[in-house]
């Protein structure tokens, strides 16, 4: 029997232009940030909040989040775990850019590259 099938887990919720992230049950209703009161961004199961005056990683969260991926590592029932690469930094960002815009790949691939020496 899939364990987590049985257990509700929280998701991570991210207000990126006030630095902020929650830990809040996964439903359909808008999140709003408790400081702006905008609507907050899901960003999945596996996300890890950097400092909040840490620039560099914070913009390289804003890119993931802005081309629409999240930090997943959870299959759909959630009982076998492929943790997604994602970039860290503002550098990370930048070098998967210019590969995406060299190689013609989407942003969203790009960011998810691993290894980008050999994105194709």
């Amino acid at each position: 029997m899939c364990t987590y099938a049985e257990v509700v887990y929280k998701v991570h919720y991210v207000c990126v232009p006030c630095r902020q992230s929650h830990k809040l049950l996964w439903d359909s209703a808008g999140h709003l940030c408790t400081r702006c009161r905008t609507p907050m961004v899901f960003a999945g199961h596996d996300f890890a909040a950097p400092r909040k005056t840490d620039d560099s990683q914070w913009a390289a969260v804003a890119a993931v989040l802005g081309a629409g991926l999240r930090y997943e590592g959870f299959e759909t029932c959630g009982c076998s775990r492929d943790p997604k690469y994602r970039p860290r930094t503002s550098a990370q960002v930048r070098a998967r850019l210019r590969v995406a815009a060299r190689e013609g790949l989407t942003d969203a691939e790009a960011l998810g590259l691993r290894d980008i020496a050999n994105s194709k």
